[in-house]
């Protein structure tokens, strides 16, 4: 059974319509992939998911269990690490599991050294770089009990080589401990590099326009997307993104 299943989803603001019946499923320990140009509502699918808006018609369920319009039953990470600047990066890690009333203090530390961040656990936000707010925020959303981790293009503002060396850091990561991740891109490279699968949105309103199973090998090094098979998917997903 999927972890996350989402079944007729439309969801329309005043007279624009954004997203129109969509179907897909996430199932359990999947790195998925939804991928669509700018404006075809991926940001809008995230927040129908995590219960911060409602759908005008269809389903979301988790477990079986219908999610629709409920809030704090996935863990999320906006594109922005939206670190509290007057707590350590230590406590900063732990919120979510405060929220629940827990706190696993030497798991979070054990998952800070993995991260390259040893000796920060005391430091603030403002002494990190871009990439090391990332990964704190990766951390947080990984610490969190909830089953499912959203990642909305949380690389978008780093340089290139940032942006590289996270996505390998974070597939280092996913595989050790496992989660369950439904990542939001505009960029076909990064989608290809991470994903099991790939979800491709159209615009106006989005629909699921088609989905793709990436056939590559895990572990996955950088040097990937320089082969030739890489570029081959690389342009039929391009392709499947801008055709009419």
């Amino acid at each position: 059974m999927a972890l996350l299943k989402i079944e007729h989803l439309s969801k329309s603001f005043d007279h624009l319509h954004v997203l129109e019946d969509i179907h897909l499923h996430v199932n359990a320990g999947e790195f998925v992939t939804i991928l669509g140009p700018s404006g075809s509502g991926k940001s809008t699918l995230f927040h129908l998911i995590g219960g911060l808006l409602k759908p005008d018609e269809g389903k979301i369920r988790l477990n079986g269990e219908d999610m629709t319009g409920k809030r704090g039953l996935i863990s999320y990470m906006p594109q922005q690490p939206t670190l509290f600047p007057w707590r350590t990066i230590l406590d900063n890690v732990l919120l979510g599991q405060e929220l629940q009333g827990k706190r696993d203090e030497q798991l979070a530390i054990e998952m800070i050294e993995k991260a390259g961040l040893a000796g920060y656990e005391n430091a603030f936000p403002g002494q990190l770089s871009g990439g090391m707010k990332q990964r704190v925020a990766f951390i947080r959303a990984l610490l969190s009990p909830q089953s499912l981790i959203c990642l909305d293009e949380p690389f978008s503002a780093l340089d290139d080589f940032t942006r590289l060396e996270m996505q390998q850091w974070l597939l280092s990561t996913w595989t050790t401990y496992q989660k369950t991740i439904l990542f939001i891109t505009h960029s076909i490279e990064e989608a290809l590099f991470l994903s099991d699968r790939i979800i491709v949105l159209s615009t106006n309103p989005a629909t699921v326009k088609q989905e793709f199973i990436i056939p590559f090998e895990r572990p996955r090094e950088k040097s990937l997307i320089l082969s030739s098979e890489f570029l081959q998917w690389k342009r039929e997903l391009t392709e499947s993104i801008f055709e009419r």
